[in-house]
This record gives C-alpha cells, sequence and structure tokens, in this order.
C-alpha cells in the first residue's frame, strides 16, 4: 500500500434438563428407600452448581485458548491464492512505507472533541509503521501482495488479551472520533484525511473495518492514497489487513483476505494444519 459473538448454551441447557430429571427419579423412590435420598440431594446441589449464576461459561468465544507459535503463525498466513485477482506475493514487505502518511495531526483544526486528535494521530502513525494493534507480545508473521498499483499486507500475531480488547475499542471508535481531520508537515504539504466505517465479513470475535483517505500532493501532483484496513481478534490472537494505493482499494480482496485468513488462524488454534495452498516466499 503505498502503505499506508455466538453463545453456545445447548450443552449446558442439556446436562440441566438431564440432571433435574435424575432428580426427579431419585425424588420419586425416596420413600421407599432413604438411600436415595442422599442421592436426590446430590442431585439437587449438581443442578444448583450448574445454574449458577457465578460459573463460568467458556464457550462465550470461538478462541480454543491455545498458545499460537511462530511456526502457527507462518501456517496462519494467506497466500496469493487466497485472494482475488492477480495478486503476486512479495519479499520484505515490511519495508513498504508511504511518505503521505508522515506529519501531525493539525488540533487547531478540530472545531470541538480536541482531545480526540491525538487517537488520530495515533491511526495516522499505525498505519506508516503498521502497528495498529500494538507491538505483538508473542509470534507474528507476515505476508505482503502486489496487483498493480496496489498494496496488501497481512499479518498474524499474538498480543496480551487486555491490551488486545483495548485496542479493538479504540478501533471501533475512529470513525466517528477520527472521520475528518487535516495533516501537516512532511514532504507533502497539508493534507485531508477521512476515515469511513467498513463492513466486513462476520468472522472472529471481534472485528473493525475501515477505509482510510489520504488527500494531498506528490511531486506537485494531487493523488489520494485509499487504504482498507481491516482487523479480527481471535482470543488474545488477532490479524491485520491493509490494502490499497494510489489507484484505489480493492475491497473484495481486502473481504478474501478476512475470510480466508481467520479460518486459516482457527484451525492453527485448534492444533491443525490449514490445507496448503501455493505460495511463493515463505
Amino acid at each position: 500500500m503505498t502503505t499506508p459473538r455466538p453463545i453456545v448454551r445447548s450443552s449446558r441447557v442439556l446436562a440441566v434438563v438431564l440432571a433435574t430429571g435424575t432428580l426427579l427419579t431419585t425424588a420419586a423412590c425416596s420413600d421407599a428407600d432413604d438411600s436415595t435420598s442422599a442421592g436426590s440431594e446430590t442431585g439437587a446441589a449438581a443442578v444448583a452448581q450448574t445454574e449458577s449464576p457465578t460459573s463460568t461459561d467458556t464457550s462465550a468465544t470461538s478462541s480454543p485458548g491455545a498458545v499460537l507459535s511462530e511456526t502457527g503463525a507462518r501456517n496462519a498466513l494467506i497466500t496469493a491464492a487466497d485472494l482475488e485477482g492477480d495478486w503476486t506475493q512479495v519479499d520484505k514487505p515490511q519495508q513498504w512505507r508511504d511518505s503521505l502518511l508522515v506529519g501531525q495531526v493539525d488540533v487547531a483544526a478540530f472545531l470541538n472533541g480536541k482531545s480526540d486528535a491525538p487517537d488520530c494521530q495515533q491511526l495516522l502513525d499505525s498505519l506508516y509503521d503498521e502497528t495498529l494493534l500494538g507491538t505483538p507480545s508473542g509470534a507474528s508473521a507476515l505476508n505482503g501482495f502486489e496487483q498493480g498499483d496496489s498494496r496488501l499486507l497481512y499479518q498474524v500475531a499474538a498480543y496480551q488479551k487486555a491490551g488486545l480488547d483495548k485496542s479493538m475499542k479504540s478501533l471501533q471508535s475512529l470513525p466517528d472520533t477520527c472521520d475528518q481531520f487535516t495533516v501537516t508537515g512532511g514532504d507533502n504539504g497539508d493534507r485531508t484525511v477521512q476515515v469511513v466505517e467498513m463492513e466486513l465479513p462476520e468472522e472472529g470475535d471481534a472485528r473493525q473495518g475501515m477505509t482510510v483517505t489520504v488527500k494531498g500532493d506528490s511531486g506537485g501532483e494531487s493523488v489520494t492514497l485509499t487504504l482498507d484496513v481491516a482487523v479480527v481478534q481471535i482470543g488474545a490472537d488477532a490479524i491485520t489487513v491493509t490494502n490499497g494505493g494510489l489507484g484505489g482499494a480493492g475491497h473484495d480482496a481486502t473481504k478474501a483476505a478476512v475470510q480466508q485468513g481467520t479460518q486459516r488462524l482457527k484451525d492453527v488454534l485448534a492444533g491443525g494444519t490449514p490445507t496448503p495452498t501455493p505460495s511463493g516466499i515463505e
């Protein structure tokens, strides 16, 4: 680029029904045999424990809870075959940088909500150095692809869960707090930045999509950098996609990366190995 929720309760309900059925059967026989009375009390305790509001429902997240390894992170990466179009995988995509993203947010231009300016500055900076979710605390891997003037960077990484939750919440507020702002400084003069929410496939535990446009000058000509930004969280791990360029951003490729990538990461966290797809570079 130019670089920049399903709760499965059926098992619990069934457990309560079965336990209750056992309790009723035991209670019916209590007059004939005092020894079954103890069994009835035990069954009641089991039901109470099952229905206790303080019990933890671990099915609320789709994350298997496995620790992502370096090998797992690499296996979870998408390849060109997972994208729509004629994308080519490239080497050293972490070196991609775009000078249009370098500058300072003009705080004076915020008529209201000047306190939101630091959030907008962080967005700009993190798009430049590809740290939208902060620095990974564990394993990480990335792939980069090119198609014409567009670039797509795809990253899989492990984070501290609390920090990742906070980062996701912050990203979800950006289309409102940073819907439009001005950037000054750098080599490209004043630029206008717009942030618009982008709908993503219903994948992972949480997700956020945005389309960021930066309008300014480059080499004396008016240019517009357009970037799709997509982040999907699965437990303490996440995938990040940035896709676009001066020619625009292909939303289909962004959504394909999200769908294919989320499934690959789920497979890895479940202890499996995703089906290999053609890849030019490891």
